[in-house]
């Protein structure tokens, strides 16, 4: 091993270091043990890929310096065992430079390479390479998981915020109190019968949950009226989608949430309100949505009449399909039905 001699200085970067060196020549791993000793780096040494897998399972270890030619298990098995099972990194050593190429030794999960004989100064400049990457690609992994835990706490504030503004509703409305909340259980139900992703689902049952937020503008008065509505009244609460799209239109949904809450009355025919769009022009979530909605009020109870039942709403969506109703999300909507595996709360 060439050394040129005098004591190195110990670097920041080194100095928390544990090196485990595994070499079957006894004088070999001396020397380096004293080497980074001198430079005040932490060494342990092992003479065979096994006992070097008896000190890594006792403690943990950064970076593993590993011959290739040892007898019993190789330099090569030892490193693809270490990157499998141990969070520590591999610098491979060998006389027989020609019996390898760089890239399969990178290949095989080793960090670097090294060709013997070995200088202290370039040893300890790979040493220093190694664990400068290891503390960058802890780093970038601490402020990952950093940034998960805040858009995760984030996310569940929002969704506090959400069923706070659906209690606000039903609180005004106790003829439709749950009725957000069943309508978003649908809905959700249909979407994963259509095989949506989870993102798609998630802003569908957060757009569900206060579809009709909008209807805080309408006078309580009209939505607890037993009779029939004036056409003043009925074109009152045709506001609320527009209502509820201009409160939540400056907030940054992972979904277009305010949108599906404006479209959720739209008809495929260009029927509905508030805009009379049609077909393609009305949001996915939206249809699913507006299905849902259908469903759920006439099952249910309301001011101005008793509740129709399940079979009367299917009935109502079954006979509509592709004229107000997405065909396909009706045809989801059934299904989920006809195998019995849904009941509202």
């Amino acid at each position: 091993m060439e050394h040129k001699g005098g004591r190195h200085s110990l670097n920041d970067e080194l100095k928390d270091a544990h090196i485990l060196v595994v070499d079957d020549e006894e004088s070999f791993r001396r020397m380096i043990k004293d080497v980074l000793r001198q430079t005040g780096i932490r060494c342990s040494v092992a003479s065979s890929g096994d006992e070097a897998l008896k000190i890594l399972d006792r403690e943990p270890v950064d970076v593993v310096i590993a011959d290739i030619h040892m007898p019993g298990m190789s330099g090569i098995e030892l490193t693809r065992v270490v990157k499998n099972e141990y969070n520590a990194d591999v610098i491979v050593l060998t006389g027989f430079v020609e019996d390898f190429r760089y890239a399969e030794i990178i290949d095989i999960g080793a960090r670097d390479f090294i060709q013997k004989p070995v200088s202290v100064e370039e040893l300890l400049v790979r040493i220093k390479r190694v664990i400068r990457e290891r503390t960058l690609l802890s780093e970038r992994d601490k402020a990952e998981s950093d940034l998960q835990q805040s858009l995760e706490s984030l996310q569940r504030a929002l969704k506090g915020i959400i069923q706070a503004m659906a209690v606000t509703v039903e609180t005004r409305d106790p003829y439709t109190a749950g009725h957000q909340r069943r309508v978003a259980s649908l809905a959700c139900e249909i979407a994963k019968q259509m095989g949506l992703s989870d993102v798609i689902i998630d802003g569908i049952g957060m757009a569900g949950i206060i579809h009709d937020h909008g209807k805080i503008s309408v006078p309580a008065e009209i939505l607890s009226k037993p009779g029939s509505l004036t056409q003043l009244e009925y074109g009152i609460i045709m506001t609320h989608p527009q209502v509820g799209y201009d409160i939540l239109k400056t907030i940054e949904f992972p979904r277009p949430v305010d949108r599906m809450i404006l479209q959720h009355h739209e008809r495929l025919d260009g029927s509905g309100y508030p805009s009379g769009l049609k077909k393609r022009g009305i949001l996915l979530e939206a249809r699913i949505i507006s299905v849902a909605d259908v469903i759920e009020a006439m099952a249910y109870h309301r001011p101005y009449r008793p509740a129709l039942g399940i079979d009367k709403a299917l009935d109502e969506i079954r006979k509509n399909s592709g004229v107000l109703y997405d065909g396909d999300v009706v045809d989801a909507c059934l299904k989920i039905f006809e195998k019995g595996g849904f009941e509202f709360d």
